[in-house]
């Protein structure tokens, strides 16, 4: 499943593609209570058709409204706010003292080639800065080396697009089942690797690839960047400890996970110092994983491992 965002822009660059007048939305600021953060986008079209969510509720028909019958973004983007008034709160339906600010942004057909590349390039989990000219509509890419907050300066919006968040999972197991389900409707590109062949062919793991393989041998064939978690779940030293050393050795995964007990984790931590992992690079592990909820079953672990990973995304979000 690919990020709301990724979705918008990919059906965005459709769009242009068939000749559609569009239009981008773009939540940059927010005060008090907001629904969705800052850089949420929303794409629509001349025929009213739209992709992505600024408030889950009324603003995006209010926005797709407004700018149908020509009152906003003609031909240069314009900024406008809702929820100022105590009249748009009720009308709109956002949280009590929520403001959204938005940019809304003409995108014409001309400029598909730009939009099918930003779209390709965050597919193939590139790292890129959109530069848009708030006084004439001017806009550019640039290769970003990490991702920054979106920021606005002399009118001058710059937005970094990455890749989705990834979940990489050691081992097909009961716990991997429920983390699969439920890090998809989070916006999360999973995959599960599991060396022992009779657990991926009886894997009830039907909705993202579980692959046969040695999981450190699988991690050094993908990308473990800033948007990656790693996590294993085999309670198997002889699986988890080589993936774990792969993962704390060679990456930038913003997460890196083992599920196991106090005292589990603490003999893991130990192996890895005899097997060479240094003291700072242990401190990047999790064990045990997942916020301390007393999670006992594995829906409940599933339910605390996706609780951390949130908070320490939002966490970096708003840093």
């Amino acid at each position: 499943m690919n990020s709301l965002d990724q979705q918008v822009l990919m059906q965005l660059s459709d769009w242009l593609k068939a000749g559609k007048q569009c239009w981008l939305c773009t939540i940059i600021n927010t005060f008090g209570s907001s629904p969705r953060p800052v850089g949420s986008l929303l794409a629509c079209n001349e025929d009213g058709l739209y992709c992505g969510s600024l408030s889950g509720g009324c603003v995006e028909d209010d926005l797709r409204e407004s700018i149908n019958k020509r009152e906003l973004a003609t031909s240069r983007p314009e900024k406008i706010k809702y929820g100022v008034t105590v009249e748009d709160v009720q009308r709109l339906g956002l949280p009590c003292g929520g403001t959204l600010e938005v940019v809304i942004e003409p995108v014409s057909p001309d400029q598909h080639p730009l939009y099918q590349s930003l779209a390709e390039k965050i597919a193939s989990r590139e790292l890129l800065t959109r530069i848009v000219n708030l006084d004439n509509g001017a806009t550019s890419l640039e290769k970003a080396e990490s991702f920054e907050p979106l920021s606005l300066e002399d009118n001058i919006l710059r937005h970094t697009y990455g890749p989705s968040f990834q979940l990489l999972l050691i081992g097909a197991v009961q716990v991997a089942y429920y983390l699969a389900n439920m890090a998809t409707a989070l916006d999360y590109q999973v995959e599960v690797c599991d060396p022992r062949q009779e657990l991926v062919d009886n894997t009830p793991i039907d909705n993202v690839p579980v692959i046969n393989a040695m999981p450190d041998d699988w991690l050094r064939s993908k990308t473990l960047d800033q948007q990656t978690a790693v996590i294993a779940l085999c309670h198997d030293p002889r699986i988890d400890d080589m993936a774990l050393m792969e993962a704390l050795q060679e990456s930038e995964a913003f997460y890196i996970g083992a599920m196991g007990s106090e005292r589990t984790s603490a003999q893991r931590r130990e192996r890895l110092t005899v097997l060479d992992i240094t003291p700072e690079q242990i401190q990047k592990l999790h064990a045990p994983v997942g916020l301390p909820i007393g999670s006992k079953t594995p829906p409940e672990i599933a339910i605390a491992i996706l609780a951390e990973l949130t908070s320490l995304r939002a966490r970096a979000r708003n840093n």
